[in-house]
């Protein structure tokens, strides 16, 4: 079985299902994906976490693909609040559900092994390909940072796919560092940078495993829809995700999804409706 982390609010639903579509259509292996989420409403009204309902519909596409697969639904509310509450990097770059992975070796039921992939990933590939990298020597396998590589240092990650040997991140605290160094230090890549300041051995891998830019490339197995930097006709960024699929189409020229996204809009379509039935009912009650 791979084992997959995802974290996020609520507005990672549709991230989440489009990532499982494209996964499961691929992989013949089962796989139980561990759904961290957090109540920050304290912060922001739309810092909600996942719904159990969001959870439920995702655990019922991934068992209409495989029986075996499944949805492990963390609340982590308690323990981002234990560790984090109130700490320099809250207010970073991206949202602080970008620092719940750091959570992982918290959390007891956690395997021993450990996909960690952001919510704007694509899998264009068996996933297994990925999965069965040895690690044994490691703390994770990752990729090189498309532009951090140049502006930081030759080894800098991309920290949105992180192949994680959880027994071997225990014994060395790799976890547990980077949460002190978000605690006290701000990093302008927060989660990403605390992991990196915090590693004691990663093992660097083709950029098949995390393309950051071109998602035709032959035998890549993640895509990854990040921010871009262009440079023409003037320097600017770009920044369009999957389940964007227009725009992925007409700025990305980007096709490879095109049968799992007319998936994704007719799953997406019956979970509307079903939220909809489902205002009814109460309103009618």
């Amino acid at each position: 079985m791979v084992s997959v982390l995802l974290c996020g609010n609520y507005k990672v639903f549709d991230g989440a299902l489009t990532q499982m579509i494209s996964m499961c259509n691929r992989t013949r292996e089962s796989v139980c994906v561990y759904l961290m989420t957090m109540d920050l409403t304290r912060l922001r009204d739309d810092f909600r976490p996942v719904t159990e309902k969001q959870a439920d519909f995702l655990r019922d596409v991934l068992k209409e693909k495989n029986p075996q697969n499944t949805v492990r639904y963390l609340d982590m509310t308690q323990i981002y609040e234990r560790e984090f509450k109130g700490c320099v990097n809250e207010g970073a770059y991206c949202t602080p559900y970008t620092l719940l992975r750091l959570l992982a070796d918290l959390v007891p039921d956690i395997p021993d092994k450990l996909l960690y992939l952001d919510i704007d990933i694509m899998i264009a590939d068996d996933i297994k390909k990925l999965w069965e990298i040895d690690v044994g020597a490691f703390e994770y396998a990752a990729v090189k940072e498309k532009y951090g590589c140049w502006l930081i240092r030759p080894d800098y990650i991309n920290a949105g796919m992180l192949l994680m040997n959880m027994a071997t991140i225990r014994r060395t605290g790799l976890l547990q560092k980077a949460r002190e160094l978000i605690r006290k230090k701000k990093l302008l890549f927060a989660d990403q940078s605390a992991i990196f300041l915090s590693t004691t051995k990663k093992k660097l891998i083709n950029r098949i495993y995390n393309e950051q830019s071109r998602f035709d490339r032959k035998g890549t197995v993640v895509c990854h829809f990040c921010k871009r930097l262009m440079f023409r006709p003037l320097p600017h960024t770009e920044n369009y995700k999957q389940w964007q699929v227009e725009e992925i189409h007409k700025y990305l020229h980007c096709h490879t999804f095109d049968s799992d996204l007319e998936e994704y809009k007719t799953l997406k379509a019956r979970f509307d409706a079903d939220c909809r039935k489902g205002r009814q009912k109460q309103a009618d009650a």
